[in-house]
């Protein structure tokens, strides 16, 4: 996507096979002195996590177009390649925006020919797992924009993904809340104790889902740079107000679940410039914007500046690159080259070009890509590439 302003960017995905912008109203931001940060994860080391589901030491995850049609053609499930680890089906979305009461059914076949019955998708689920993969539900998208305003909102959400779970046999959940799902209400200036009620209660639904299903559930999550690295310059309206209320408000539902966190991979696509690490800004386009990225999760980093609130290192095995599989899926596609390149200076500490992050760890879990589909209508380049790159 376009920065519109360093307040007020955010995009996404388009059901017609582009990726559409959207912008909040400009809002005018305090700034920021662009200064270097030194790493914070010896101090702040992040805390061993319960036992995660199992994925492989290296896994792919892409997104399944399952309730919808566009310019990348319809996949069935049990079509999908065995390359990818994770299939999220995309998407579930509420009948509201704050009723919490969260809805998936299969494409029409009117909009896709070819979909499969329930009962082959079901069976497909079941293949896919006993080939072990993971089959996920995705909430959000484009269209499904989510707030969980009140504690019934939240005890329906818990109820109506139960559900959808339950049907399918599904292996657990992915957040990908986009828009104006999560914002952070004026005063609300802790990503350790937060007091906004839409995050309050999601981190409530998440916990008690993963309660509810075990040490098996697979809790994922897919924000975007404006709600979690941005939160490195701004969070929330800022301590005078003013500031975009949703910049970094994914930072105290990740911080507050990270024991419960399987993977979080963050859409390093359609973004404006972020700061990173070392006070320079990075775009989208090459080896150094994922780098930049995934240094700040993996290394943690000060929230709105401030030296004494600072986001803890994510566990390597918990990061996944994400990436758009082809130029149509979405802006900020990179070519094999570039992916091997960020993956080569993370995990290896090779051809890290100017951007020196502060560790190397072989650890990474992986990518992810949006999608499945694109991935396929683009001849299944960038699950080749991962393939060839981990073997």
């Amino acid at each position: 996507m376009n920065r519109r302003s360093l307040s007020s960017w955010t995009s996404r995905r388009s059901r017609g096979g582009r990726v559409r912008c959207a912008a909040a109203a400009a809002v005018a931001v305090c700034a920021l002195a662009a200064t270097a940060v030194a790493p914070h994860a010896a101090a702040h080391a992040a805390p061993a996590a319960s036992r995660a589901a199992e994925l492989p030491e290296h896994a792919l995850v892409g997104y399944l177009h399952a309730s919808f049609a566009n310019g990348s053609g319809y996949t069935r499930l049990a079509d999908v390649p065995d390359s990818w680890d994770i299939i999220d089906l995309a998407f579930g979305e509420p009948t509201s925006v704050t009723s919490g009461d969260i809805r998936f059914s299969l494409c029409p076949p009117a909009e896709c020919p070819g979909v499969e019955s329930e009962a082959e998708f079901k069976a497909a689920v079941k293949a896919k797992q006993q080939a072990g993969k993971k089959v996920l539900i995705s909430i959000g998208g484009q269209n499904g924009q989510v707030r969980l305003t009140t504690p019934q909102a939240r005890d329906t959400f818990v109820d109506s993904v139960s559900s959808i779970i339950d049907t399918y046999g599904l292996d657990g959940l992915d957040i990908d809340f986009e828009g104006h799902s999560l914002s952070l209400d004026d005063g609300d200036t802790d990503f350790e104790n937060p007091t906004t009620p839409v995050i309050v209660h999601l981190i409530s639904a998440l916990r008690t889902l993963k309660e509810r299903y075990g040490d098996e559930f697979t809790l994922t999550m897919a924000p975007e740079t404006f709600f979690v690295q941005l939160g490195h310059q701004y969070y929330g309206s800022g301590p005078w107000g003013g500031q975009d209320p949703r910049a970094g408000a994914y930072l105290p539902v990740i911080h507050a679940l990270r024991d419960d966190l399987t993977l979080l991979h963050v859409q390093d696509y359609n973004s404006g410039p972020i700061m990173g690490l070392d006070g320079q800004y990075h775009t989208m386009g090459g080896a150094d914007f994922h780098i930049a990225m995934t240094d700040m999760l993996l290394t943690g980093f000060p929230v709105a500046g401030d030296p004494d609130k600072v986001f803890p290192a994510l566990r390597p095995e918990q990061v996944a690159i994400g990436m758009p599989a082809t130029p149509q899926a979405g802006n900020g596609h990179v070519p094999p080259a570039e992916v091997e390149k960020a993956l080569d200076c993370l995990t290896k500490g090779s051809a890290c070009g100017p951007y020196t992050p502060h560790g190397t760890w072989p650890a990474l879990r992986g990518l992810m890509a949006w999608s499945v589909n694109w991935d396929r209508y683009g001849g299944d380049e960038f699950a080749g590439t991962f393939d060839r790159y981990f073997g």
